[in-house]
């Protein structure tokens, strides 16, 4: 891969890492409500997540979809419901900023890792990012792919956790913390139809 073609990489990678989606409007919602600490799990289980996914996409899972092509309608309406429950889940929360306690808690890292697979903006992205970047399939440049997706994205998501730690002091309000979690899952809910249109 030479460097034209690496840094044509490193600016998709950024854009499609920082601009909303379903990972950077939760991470925000988890930084606002959990702090950065708390979401620390959650932010890593994003980026290696979807570095885990787009290796293996780049090594052949999408030749699942070509062999059972209904299996590919089912994922996408699995990711659709699930996204609407976590939408649901977050409009709903009402545990005050900061509580350690309360029925609500911020994402583990494997289930940021798993929720990859339903996130349709992820499967965009390590779909574009293979084809165009690694259309040889060499396992070398599904890496190099995944490598340098990993070292972009992880500074970007950690923006947006730390862009709603910051906004804790704001929301330590209740209404202004339920206001604010209903509007990330309506945005949530946008960026779902967004990514399915």
């Amino acid at each position: 891969m030479n460097i034209e073609l690496l840094s044509a990489l490193a600016l998709f990678a950024l854009v499609s890492s920082v601009t909303p989606g379903p990972n950077n409007l939760m991470l925000m919602n988890s930084g606002a409500n959990f702090g950065f600490r708390r979401t620390l799990p959650h932010l890593l289980g994003v980026t290696i997540g979807f570095v885990i996914m787009l290796v293996l996409v780049g090594l052949g899972v999408m030749q699942l979809f070509d062999v059972f092509p209904l299996s590919y309608q089912l994922l996408k309406v699995l990711c659709i419901a699930y996204l609407l429950y976590l939408a649901y889940k977050i409009a709903s929360n009402k545990t005050p900023v900061g509580a350690e306690n309360g029925d609500t808690k911020p994402f583990t890292f494997v289930q940021a890792a798993l929720f990859q697979w339903v996130n349709p903006k992820a499967w965009t992205m390590a779909l574009s990012a293979v084809s165009v970047y690694a259309p040889s399939k060499s396992i070398g440049a599904i890496v190099i792919v995944g490598v340098i997706f990993g070292l972009v994205n992880l500074p970007c998501v950690s923006a947006w956790t730390l862009l709603g730690q910051k906004l804790q002091i704001w929301l330590s309000h209740p209404e202004r913390l339920r206001a604010f979690n209903i509007f990330m899952a309506i945005l949530l809910v946008a960026s779902v139809l967004f990514s399915m249109l």
